[in-house]
This record gives C-alpha cells, sequence and structure tokens, in this order.
C-alpha cells in the first residue's frame, strides 16, 4: 500500500455518507458546501485585491462615518401616589 486514496476509499466513503445523512439530504449538503465553497472563493479574491493595490475595500468608502445623533436630555419621571386602600394589611 503506498499511502494514496485509491477510487475504492472513495467509493467506501461515499457509501458511508449515504448511510448515515441519508438519499433526501445528500443533495442539500452538496448545494449549501457549493455556496460556501463560493463565498468563500468570492472573500478570498476580495482580499488579495485589496492586499494588492493597499486600498480598502469600495463597499467600506462608500459611506461616511457619522457620529451618533444628540438626544435631549434625560426628564425624570414622576412616581404616582399612593392610593388609600380600603382594606389595611395587618
Amino acid at each position: 500500500m503506498t499511502g494514496a486514496i485509491s477510487p475504492w476509499h472513495l467509493l467506501i466513503v461515499v457509501l458511508i455518507f449515504l448511510l448515515f445523512f441519508g438519499s433526501k439530504r445528500m443533495p442539500d449538503a452538496a448545494r449549501s458546501l457549493g455556496r460556501s465553497m463560493r463565498i468563500f472563493k468570492t472573500e478570498v479574491s476580495q482580499m488579495q485585491n485589496e492586499g494588492k493595490t493597499g486600498e480598502a475595500a469600495p463597499e467600506a468608502q462608500a459611506q461616511p462615518v457619522q457620529p451618533p445623533a444628540q438626544l435631549p436630555p434625560a426628564q425624570p419621571v414622576q412616581q404616582p401616589a399612593p392610593q388609600p386602600n380600603d382594606q389595611q394589611k395587618a
């Protein structure tokens, strides 16, 4: 054995996944894996482009940061007066 992965090894791994997850979940799992890989690929390429140009991403430069709006000073809340009870507790 040379330590390389043979087609038989891949077939066994696929069969094990099929037994564990079932045939109905496999397409959904493959689809979500493909989406994740596509997102990862675009993020890596954006980071490489950003590193080459030395600039921040255009989305980050598009909107300037604005300071938070000043709120009016807080007003104290008046507590309601206690109501007289007809029945007093002993």
